[in-house]
């Protein structure tokens, strides 16, 4: 079987058409093999999709024939096996939840900082930087030193940049995210909040993983990815841990040798706050998972 091509890519712009859109992206997506997200709303575009390298074309050539998304970063990589189960094409209020009215990361964001330079940058004891990713994405891995605000969702984020940071203080901070989406977003309401200079990972950490040797990293651990690889490692190989499918949060080998982990049912972090009765479900669907895998068939197992 031929690799399988994964391309991330988001523009923030205007987009009120983009109800428009899902049909025509939908078909052409399902006629070329594509599986995995494109999230539209009025502020732009947010995606990764997965399939064969002539169908990402097909629909990335769709896109980028609006003037508006023309010359699209897109992150490119190869996997051998599809990392989607399926395909959403779904129209949001916000292709990243901020919930902070009148952000305008179309027109003022960050200074973005290439992979190269950006340990300059966390070796600046003047300058904060600041992991603007869930609290269970930090604990799997994070830059050295770097600042973690111990967040469920990146809505929680602007709460806590107004109890720990002053634009008078400190002026300048810099912030970094899995692929600078969420950054974006944050540092446009950053500069909009007063704050002077606000420097942004361009790329995000996906994007230094792939740019900066392993011998001159400052990276410590894992990344946590939004697909069945759940993470991944400075290689950007699938890394050491597994997706629990009762609470759908990532488990490390160790929590793995829990006797509260047993796969597709329960693990150390969910095993208090569920019920025999929910045990009992999450079997029968892995028994149904099974099933499927057994018949060449896919679950989707939710």
């Amino acid at each position: 079987m031929s690799a399988i091509t994964v391309a991330a890519f988001y523009r923030f712009f205007p987009f009120s058409d983009h109800p428009d859109w899902i049909e025509p992206l939908t078909q052409l997506a399902n006629e070329n093999g594509v599986k995995g997200t494109i999230l539209l709303a009025d502020e732009g575009i947010n995606s990764t999709i997965a399939g064969p390298e002539a169908g990402i074309n097909a629909l990335l050539d769709h896109l980028c024939a609006d003037p508006r998304i023309a010359g699209l970063t897109v992150k490119r990589s190869l996997h051998p096996n599809m990392p989607f189960l399926r395909l959403k094409v779904r129209a949001k209020p916000e292709i990243v939840t901020f919930r902070q009215p009148d952000v305008d990361a179309a027109s003022h964001t960050g200074t973005h900082v290439k992979p190269a330079e950006w340990n300059a940058l966390v070796d600046n004891p003047k300058i904060p930087v600041i992991d603007t990713r869930n609290d269970f994405e930090v604990d799997i891995g994070t830059f050295k030193g770097a600042i973690n605000p111990h967040t469920d969702n990146f809505t929680q984020f602007a709460g806590w940049v107004e109890e720990h940071l002053d634009p008078h203080t400190t002026p300048e901070v810099a912030m970094f995210c899995t692929g600078g989406i969420r950054c974006e977003k944050a540092s446009a309401w950053l500069l909009k909040k007063g704050f002077k200079e606000v420097y942004q990972l361009d790329g995000g950490i996906l994007q230094y993983l792939e740019d900066v040797p392993k011998e001159k990293t400052t990276w410590e651990g894992e990344c946590f990815v939004f697909d069945q690889r759940v993470t991944v490692d400075h290689d950007l190989e699938a890394g050491n841990y597994e997706l629990c499918r009762a609470c759908w949060q990532p488990v490390s080998t160790e929590q793995r040798q829990s006797p509260r982990f047993i796969a597709g049912i329960s693990c150390p972090r969910c095993f208090a706050s569920r019920t025999d009765a929910d045990r009992e479900r999450y079997a029968e669907r892995m028994k149904q998972m099974n099933l499927a895998k057994t018949r060449g068939e896919l679950h989707l197992g939710r």
